[in-house]
């Protein structure tokens, strides 16, 4: 990867794309593709193809979805699954018509089956039945990585699909209904403190362990596959599509995570759990060994990571 190629990334304003795109313009590249999702609808394929008429892209880095926590999840699951397979098709496709040089899928922990057993290693796809209350995001990923397969087996273009665990950072969705369960668990902690309450309640048991990454780190091994070789990829996945999860190695349960947070805000009230609603999968931590062995680590312990998020948020 060179320094003036044209890298387009679909999602820059977005909690991993705008990660990606800091970190690519601080290691000095010029040509930097993005586009406000106001002016370009790339849910829209025939829109899409119009804009990068006469555009070239050499690289693709795909970071735009309708995402968000279990609540979201679970009272939008049409917008979730067609949203996120409309963008996918869009991106792909023009993918091919370009015959960009390689395409980064990013997917999501969400797409293993419930009861996989832990770690969960890559070849657990497909192996058995989806979490329900997030199970149409997840099989609209799933539909987008049997496309990303089809495009490389029949035309042999260069794809990655990453599978983060967990993605947490400073740019995310801080809505106490529908972001994910680090930000919303950050605002209801400061809400109530605030509002001088001596109680804040959460989703759950608590029980649950969850593994978590900093958007940073992830931007980083993205980057670092942008410049992996496909002679190299060839070798190390017997010319099958490359599927590689991106974790932490480390879980944490919700209760735990949630009196790390009410320190950093410094909220001394109780916390509360409400049970009666959705915990979703008991654990899901990723064996992440295939892409630590190109060399990529994390560098962001999660105490460190929250702090620096919610400092960033006082």
């Amino acid at each position: 990867m060179k320094i003036n190629d044209a890298i387009f990334i679909a999602g820059h304003n977005g909690l991993v794309g705008n990660a990606v795109f800091n970190k690519l313009k601080h290691e000095g590249f010029k040509n930097l593709i993005v586009v406000n999702k106001k002016k370009l609808d790339l849910r829209n394929y025939q829109k899409v193809d119009n804009f990068f008429k006469n555009k070239k892209i050499d690289y693709m880095i795909m970071a735009a979805a309708r995402a968000g926590g279990i609540i979201a999840n679970n009272n939008n699951q049409k917008d979730f699954f067609l949203e996120n397979i409309e963008i996918q098709n869009s991106l792909l496709k023009l993918a091919l018509k370009k015959k960009i040089k390689r395409t980064i899928y990013l997917g999501t922990s969400c797409i293993y089956p419930k009861f996989a057993k832990v770690p969960i290693v890559e070849d657990s796809l497909l192996t058995g039945i989806l979490e329900k209350t997030n199970q149409c995001y997840a099989i609209a990923k799933i539909a987008g990585i049997k496309l990303c397969e089809a495009l490389y087996e029949d035309y042999k273009l260069d794809i990655m699909c990453l599978m983060p665990t967990n993605v947490y950072g400073d740019n995310d969705n801080f809505n106490k209904i529908s972001g994910h369960v680090i930000p919303a668990i950050i605002s209801k902690i400061e809400e109530a403190k605030k509002s001088n309450k001596k109680t804040v309640k959460l989703l759950g048991t608590g029980k649950p362990l969850r593994e978590f990454i900093h958007a940073e780190d992830l931007a980083d091994s993205i980057i670092k596959c942008l410049d992996i070789k496909q002679t190299i990829l060839k070798k190390k996945f017997k010319f099958k599509l490359p599927i590689i999860n991106v974790g932490t190695n480390e879980e944490v349960s919700i209760k735990a995570l949630s009196k790390l947070i009410a320190k950093f805000v410094e909220f001394n009230g109780r916390i509360k759990f409400d049970k009666k609603s959705p915990d979703g999968t008991y654990r899901k931590g990723l064996n992440s060994n295939k892409i630590r062995q190109f060399g990529w680590r994390p560098r962001i312990k999660l105490i460190d990571g929250l702090k620096k998020v919610i400092k960033k948020r006082m």
